[in-house]
């Protein structure tokens, strides 16, 4: 009977809650919240907040067409390896205390689990075999090592602010050393890579200006160029979620302090703090720049988000 219980609570976190029925739902919310609002700064109407849920069922609705040049397999199998990825990523990440899967190496898992969805992208771009995705490709790997690099920074800067002495990676210590000591935010060394990690987001999401991956007018998509029905919508569903789980990463590394008792409301604040974070950080960026050029995009991240990054790290190390 114990094994029965334990087998039905797992399937419960793995698809239900945290799991994949409550990231999906986020996801799409946020990307409906990033919708309105952009259009509200632009001064239109925009769409309904629900709007990437209808383009989602209907993209599952459409037919799926396959090149003739494309590896059947692997042009299939990409867009659910990443959903899968990030789907275990929300398990590990505590909400406010709560966390299905916890270990103490959380942040090192993330950051091996954060590279899935991008490879999964680049995998399926260069099965499709088509010469646009060719190109978004190449800027999809000069993108990530773009951001990989602050953002691993950012978080050895938490993990040794946490540990002390020593290196802390379980994202529940981070958690409970906030609710005893305060939210890491508050913390002047670090608010830098507060920021950097806030810049870091937009380019892991895939949102302009950091786009450059897709960039519809300039290169068709990129590397989704060649798809559509399910496995397009897996995809568009894909960066929906990489918003919730990147804002939530956020939330628990600089405000892990807060806590309601109750798992429900946390989750509530938890959306909350995200929807916030997804504005600031993605909407109102979108609204104000326009796509950069990968140089541009490549320049900026290993000078001014590194930098932030590094100067957080530093002043941690020296213990103030």
């Amino acid at each position: 009977m114990e094994i029965i219980t334990t087998i039905f609570t797992n399937a419960f976190y793995v698809l239900v809650f945290p799991g994949l029925l409550f990231v999906a739902i986020v996801g799409l919310l946020l990307a409906g919240i990033d919708r309105k609002v952009l259009a509200r700064m632009q001064k239109r109407v925009g769409p309904p907040l629900i709007q990437p849920f209808y383009d989602f069922f209907k993209l599952m609705g459409k037919e799926t067409i396959i090149p003739h040049a494309a590896n059947r397999r692997v042009f299939l199998a990409a867009p659910v390896v990443g959903f899968v990825s990030l789907v275990v990523m929300m398990l590990f990440i505590p909400i406010f205390g709560f966390s299905p899967l916890s270990t103490n190496a959380d942040l090192i898992i993330l950051l091996y689990l954060l590279t899935i969805p991008a490879v999964a992208l680049i995998v399926g771009g260069s099965a499709s075999g088509s010469p646009y995705a060719g190109i978004g490709i190449s800027r999809e790997m000069v993108t990530m090592m773009a951001y990989e690099l602050p953002l691993v920074i950012v978080l050895l800067t938490v993990a040794r602010k946490v540990g002390g002495s020593t290196l802390c990676f379980s994202l529940s210590e981070i958690s409970l050393f906030q609710q005893a000591e305060g939210s890491l935010i508050t913390n002047w060394s670090l608010i830098p890579a507060a920021i950097a990690m806030l810049l870091v987001i937009p380019a892991e999401v895939g949102t302009q200006p950091f786009d450059v991956a897709e960039a519809e007018t300039e290169i068709c998509e990129g590397p989704l160029v060649e798809y559509s029905g399910a496995p397009l919508a897996i995809f568009k569903l894909n960066t929906a979620i990489k918003m919730f789980i990147m804002t939530a990463l956020f939330t628990v590394l600089f405000f892990g302090g807060i806590d309601t008792g109750f798992i429900a409301l946390n989750a509530l604040v938890l959306v909350a703090i995200c929807a916030v974070l997804t504005v600031i950080c993605m909407t109102l960026i979108h609204a104000i720049c326009a796509r950069l050029k990968i140089e541009h995009l490549f320049k900026f991240y290993w000078t001014v988000v590194t930098v932030l990054a590094a100067i957080s790290l530093i002043l941690v190390w020296l213990g103030l």
